[in-house]
């Protein structure tokens, strides 16, 4: 290969385009080509069938969440209020909070038991739902609620809620329950793995343990995933490292965005879930257009703040087609494939 140089056809080479045929008697009378000519294709991996339908650089605000007791449901919703409204004036098209978030409202029923207290909690998601909707269409935002209890058949599940500025929501169930979650809440696991086309890119929520399993974010990689929300709540350092070292690797080798939230400070008056412990952040893919060490921004340990962080998804188009090593693409499907059974 590359043996015979040529001025023309070899620079084009180089530059990844593709022969396709060659046409013959292109230009007659031609003697150095005897009429010969290369039919060569370029794939313009910007190319968007509805041009300007979406934003190259997408802005993500990162909630990284106090733990306190609140004197009620309104008092929360003022303290998320302040959140989302002050990521609003950065222009950010996404914010993201941790996982269970509201688990300051377990204070009042914490006498009930563990059972019966996260059921009770499920009783603010609804209104809580509502209100995220409106901050949403309000503030101009895209939101990922943290997660919140929902309970369905008299199950309860761990479910994030995804608030387009439109109007519409998603929902995503952690589909791996701990075992401290089993053992005391009886918390149960959903059944569904969905990618969600929003104003600013295609998303995928895992939350916390999700992110530990990389068949799930291999799965919504090759539904196009761009950027990976993950709420988590972690109580000690090593819990929290399990999630952070594993987002990490998720952005690699999915070559895409991840954005971990989590919640930090203490809840004396809740049963399991007294401290928390994160270092909130945005990882990117490891290439040269990418951070070293493909850290995009990171939170103060155990410092209640936000991060704001711009990420190109033009990048991601660029390090899949050019990248030094491309982790979707070389994949053996000869040898191998990842294959979601079924969405019900």
């Amino acid at each position: 290969m590359k043996e015979i140089y040529d001025p023309v056809l070899t620079f084009q080479l180089s530059n990844d385009f593709h022969v396709k045929k060659v046409l013959t008697n292109y230009l007659p009378g031609d003697i150095q080509s005897r009429d010969y000519a290369a039919l060569l294709e370029w794939n313009n991996i910007y190319y968007s069938p509805e041009p300007g339908s979406q934003k190259s650089v997408v802005r993500i605000g990162v909630v990284q969440w106090q733990m306190r007791l609140f004197a009620g449901l309104d008092a929360m919703i003022e303290q998320i209020e302040y959140f989302i409204d002050a990521v609003s004036a950065y222009h950010c098209d996404f914010v993201v909070l941790p996982e269970f978030f509201n688990a300051p409202l377990m204070a009042e029923s914490n006498h009930l038991g563990p059972v019966q207290s996260i059921r009770a909690l499920a009783a603010y998601t609804e209104p809580i739902i509502n209100k995220f909707k409106e901050f949403a269409i309000t503030y101009n935002v895209n939101i990922i609620g943290g997660s919140m209890p929902v309970v369905e058949d008299e199950k309860i599940y761990n479910v994030s809620h995804l608030y387009h500025r439109n109007g519409s929501i998603n929902e995503c169930k952690k589909l791996h329950i701990t075992p401290s979650e089993l053992s005391y809440y009886g918390m149960s696991g959903g059944h569904e793995l969905k990618i969600f086309e929003t104003d600013a890119g295609k998303v995928g929520i895992l939350i916390c343990y999700d992110v530990e399993f990389p068949e799930l974010a291999r799965v919504l990689a090759d539904q196009g995933m761009q950027i990976l929300f993950v709420p988590f709540l972690t109580d000690t350092q090593n819990g929290y490292n399990r999630i952070r070292s594993c987002a990490q690797a998720r952005a690699i080798e999915n070559e895409c965005y991840v954005a971990i939230a989590g919640s930090v400070g203490n809840l004396p008056r809740v049963t399991n879930m007294d401290i928390q412990f994160a270092q909130s952040a945005v990882f990117t893919p490891s290439d040269f257009s990418f951070p070293t060490n493909t850290i995009k921004t990171e939170a103060t340990p155990n410092t209640e703040m936000i991060l704001i962080a711009d990420v190109d998804l033009n990048l991601l188009k660029e390090l899949n087609m050019y990248g030094s090593v491309k982790n979707l693409r070389d994949r053996r499907k000869d040898l191998y494939e990842i294959k979601w059974r079924s969405n019900s």
